[in-house]
């Protein structure tokens, strides 16, 4: 069978990481989205928030822009709408380098929803369609265990913006720690939430 979807980034998001410049992500992503747009029968997810990335790699058969930022950088909402993809939005506070330092939320599901219904709605403003429109609540994105095992608890409140929602939980801190695992060992903790 195989993947449906393979997600492709040029720079890492995870905790502390560092930003890479535009032409450095672009140089990394776009020939390995031609490759494979050439030889696999996969939806390509790119996963940034530079629109330098997004308008190169659409062309060259990109089928979706994942973004950790949810379009917020400077003329990424315009980029997005412009290739006429459908978006991934995600919930992030911060940037990948600081998001963990302390994260804080009077009202973390309240806060996440209105997030990503403002996001949604900043979209459909610039035309992107809302049936193009998924989102991404941002399991381990500016959160604590606390946080995370909160908004899994209560996912209804996600479904009723009424959008498929992606959950991104595969090998997370947040498995390790409730199972006492290390990262190599939490393939079957990563199945139960995926399920």
């Amino acid at each position: 069978a195989g993947a449906t979807l393979i997600d492709i980034g040029g720079e890492s998001t995870r905790p502390g990481a560092r930003p890479v410049s535009a032409s450095e992500e672009v140089e990394r992503v776009a020939p390995l989205v031609e490759v494979i747009a050439r030889e696999l029968d996969v939806i390509i997810s790119v996963d940034t928030s530079t629109p330098e990335v997004m308008l190169a790699t659409a062309g060259l058969g990109a089928g979706l822009i994942n973004d950790v930022r949810s379009l917020q950088r400077p003329g990424a909402l315009e980029a997005a709408a412009s290739t006429g993809l459908p978006v991934c939005l995600m919930h992030m506070l911060g940037e990948p380098g600081t998001m963990q330092n302390d994260p804080h939320y009077d009202n973390l599901v309240g806060e996440v929803c209105a997030f990503l219904a403002e996001r949604m709605k900043q979209c459909v403003a610039a035309g992107i369609g809302q049936q193009q429109i998924i989102l991404d609540p941002g399991f381990g994105f500016a959160k604590t265990l606390e946080h995370n095992l909160s908004l899994f608890k209560h996912m209804e409140a996600l479904h009723a913006l009424g959008r498929p929602l992606l959950v991104g939980v595969s090998r997370k801190s947040m498995i390790g720690a409730v199972l006492g695992r290390p990262v190599d060992q939490r393939l079957s903790g990563g199945l139960a939430l995926a399920v």
